[in-house]
């Protein structure tokens, strides 16, 4: 009963500190554009894709952001174990797990922009990445035991 009581309490910390983080990769998404250049390499690109990353840029940003409030909002629910929490916890992981999964075999470490606070940036991202798999993914282990 006790590890029951200190495994809820751990996960509930998890949960709000990951609603949390999600609106840190909204800040750090938010310097992409600065940061990366996108107006002198994106003003060498066709108008329509061009307009196509913006709006896959946009609509990344705005499934996280709901991944964060929907976190946030159903703190309770997912606690609880709630059948549609739990499938949105289930579905958080599996996007969770596919971005580090992308990020260690698709990207190349040469594809990232050199510099030092970009290697940071990067070791910052993916161990939030990580965090976040392993608090939904937790989550979903501690319902199914």
């Amino acid at each position: 009963m006790n590890q029951d009581l200190n495994a809820e309490k751990v996960l509930s910390l998890a949960l709000w500190l990951a609603g949390a983080g999600h609106f840190l990769l909204l800040i750090a998404g938010s310097q992409l554009p600065s940061r990366l250049d996108w107006k002198n390499d994106l003003a060498k690109v066709h108008p329509f894709n061009r307009k196509l990353l913006w709006t896959y840029w946009a609509f990344t940003g705005i499934t996280i952001a709901a991944f964060g409030t929907l976190t946030l909002v159903l703190h309770d629910e997912l606690l609880r174990g709630e059948r549609a929490a739990l499938a949105l916890a289930a579905f958080i992981a599996f996007f969770w797990a596919l971005r580090i999964a992308v990020d260690s075999f698709y990207f190349s470490h040469r594809d990232w922009p050199s510099g030092r606070r970009f290697v940071v940036g990067h070791i910052l991202l993916n161990g939030l990445f990580l965090f976040l798999l392993c608090t939904y993914a937790g989550l979903l282990i501690w319902h199914v035991w």
